[in-house]
């Protein structure tokens, strides 16, 4: 079995949650891969790109547990639907998943800001990965609309950490993406989107749902 975590929008792989479920990995002597979804251009980011990546890596891989954090998340998403994955990817496990991004997202910048973003095609957003701004161009949006949810169909065992204090992606998102999937199952925290402050938990709920032992 092969470990992939994908991390969040405007993150990276030196994120802390990455870095500390990787050494928890390792402690039994498990690697666990943290690619860099930001390809070295954060500016032309699309979902459609972190699929592609993410199919890459899989490459020839037979079996294959993926752990993606918010924007991540909704990428392993994709990734188990994905024709090239089909009966490779074992497990998901998604962690305040990205689910309705950009209903939840672009309220927030506003209507006049995203009209702005349309026309110069460029928004100026805060990588926490690097520390400083990037021009995120708007084919991002456009290409996250072309996925619909109600096509993430495949049944792949799936665990779903949610925040139950999440301002950034709701709980309910994930509540009512896996009331219509029977194979996912939801655990919720008292906690925000960092889910920072859950990590022993995480960590027991994790290794319980794959079957990891010391």
């Amino acid at each position: 079995m092969d470990y992939l975590y994908l991390h969040g929008f405007a993150s990276g792989p030196q994120s802390y949650k990455g870095q500390s479920l990787r050494r928890r990995f390792q402690a039994l002597g498990l690697d666990l891969a943290i690619p860099d979804l930001n390809q070295g251009d954060f500016s032309h980011l699309t979902l459609s790109r972190q699929i592609a990546q993410g199919v890459a890596w899989l490459g020839d891989r037979s079996a294959v547990t993926i752990i993606g954090s918010s924007f991540g998340g909704l990428t392993a998403a994709w990734l188990a639907q994905h024709p090239l994955t089909q009966g490779r990817i074992a497990r998901l496990v998604l962690l305040a998943p990205a689910f309705g991004f950009l209903d939840h997202w672009l309220p927030r910048l506003g209507s006049e800001a995203v009209a702005a973003w349309q026309q110069s095609r460029s928004l100026s957003v805060f990588h926490y990965g690097d520390g400083v701004n990037y021009a995120l161009d708007y084919g991002f949006v456009t290409d996250l609309q072309g996925y619909d949810q109600a096509d993430l169909t495949t049944a792949i065992a799936t665990l779903i950490i949610h925040g139950t204090q999440d301002e950034v992606i709701p709980v309910a998102a994930s509540s009512a993406y896996g009331i219509q999937r029977p194979w996912v199952t939801l655990l919720t925290l008292d906690s925000d989107h960092s889910l920072g402050d859950q990590e022993e938990i995480i960590w027991q709920a994790i290794a319980q749902f794959l079957c990891l032992t010391p």
